[in-house]
């Protein structure tokens, strides 16, 4: 690898992973003159991160429009693309997913190979596998465990064929002679700071006076991964696809640590416990009564309003359906470990989630 200073592009760079990114790359990272973080949200205040010897610079654009996307790779040596629209809830047309996650990777791999962008990084996601709807396991599996990949949502469709598009665009000739390199992660669920989904677990039991409906099986476990260890393995990848590009290019890798496999409702509750949360527990039918109405009443509603719990059948039967990984593949390829114990991640994540309004929840005092 050069010694010359590196451009990385993050693309989502204002987001939860995207501020994680680049936090853990200031921290750990040598090689880097500029951090250029694009996003269609912007965030003023990551550009005040910049130091003596990296500057952070913000552009806000779209990623489903070419120019902006390819105006902001020029001059750049690494993309990490992890602008992402997550919707498990219909709350955003299909059509507008497909636009951000298929349509704007596309955007990516094009503008690489026209500008002459040599190394892309793709953060995938776990869904792009599973779990399925059918209730199919996928108990400590690898990036070659068989599984019945079955898709329902929008999301992981679109997740699925952009990864594809990804490892495939590997080996392709860019502007100027070189070879476009690139590799996915595929994280299974992602927590830590600035975490929207927790935060929504929390207001959710406030606003039913502390209650919180338990009905999926205490055995079904769930593999989490804390959002700074992501962005290690990011980092990691990045620098050994530059050094050994032949040995990481087209590659998928499971990115995960070494948090516990528990239920979603278990995970979230280790941090939430000290909010006097209840846990209420109800049979199965009701549970699926329950989504089966919401998913009726978004179907009813959906002319007048966008009704979107949280629960519905689809987002049921993923919480019901245990799916871990457990696999040295990213060890062997580049020497990945967590950079955040498991005792560090909870400390972190339970010191932002300790900031929750207090005035608005059942805390003890």
């Amino acid at each position: 690898m050069s010694k010359e200073k590196l451009t990385y592009v993050i693309t989502g760079g204002c987001g939860f992973l995207g501020q994680h990114l680049l936090r853990v790359l200031l921290e750990k990272e040598e090689n880097i003159k500029e951090i250029r973080l694009f996003d269609k949200n912007s965030f003023p205040g990551l550009q005040s991160q910049s130091t003596e010897d990296v500057k952070v610079v913000l552009v806000q654009g779209d990623i489903t429009d070419y120019v902006s996307v390819r105006d902001a790779l020029q001059g750049a040596d690494l993309v990490i693309h992890a602008a992402s629209l997550v919707d498990v809830w219909y709350r955003v047309p299909e059509k507008t997913i497909y636009a951000v996650n298929v349509q704007g990777t596309e955007n990516v791999i094009n503008a690489c190979v026209e500008i002459g962008i040599q190394y892309l990084i793709y953060t995938s996601s776990m869904e792009v596998v599973g779990p399925n709807t059918k209730g199919d396991t996928f108990i400590r599996g690898d990036e070659d465990t068989p599984y019945n990949v079955f898709h329902e949502m929008g999301y992981p469709r679109s997740k699925a064929k952009a990864e594809k598009m990804v490892l495939e665009a590997s080996g392709t000739k860019v502007n100027g002679g070189g070879t476009l390199y690139t590799c996915s992660l595929r994280p299974t669920g992602i927590y830590g700071e600035q975490h929207q989904l927790m935060k929504d677990f929390y207001t959710n039991g406030v606003r039913t006076g502390g209650w919180m409906i338990r009905g999926v099986p205490a055995e079904t476990e769930h593999g989490r991964v804390y959002a700074g260890n992501v962005a290690w393995m990011h980092l990691l990848a990045a620098r050994a696809l530059q050094e050994r590009p032949e040995r990481l290019g087209g590659e998928m890798y499971y990115c995960y640590d070494d948090s516990p496999y528990k239920s979603y409702e278990d995970f979230n509750m280790q941090f939430l416990s000290g909010f006097n949360f209840r846990m209420l527990r109800v049979p199965v039918w009701v549970i699926w009564f329950i989504a089966c109405m919401n998913d009726l009443l978004h179907w009813l509603l959906k002319p007048f309003y966008n009704y979107t719990p949280l629960l519905n059948s689809y987002t049921l039967a993923v919480a019901r359906t245990s799916f871990t990984v457990s696999t040295d593949k990213a060890f062997r390829h580049f020497q990945y470990r967590p950079l955040y114990s498991w005792d560090e991640c909870l400390a972190r994540t339970q010191s932002w989630v300790n900031t929750f309004p207090l005035e608005s929840s059942t805390k003890n005092t």
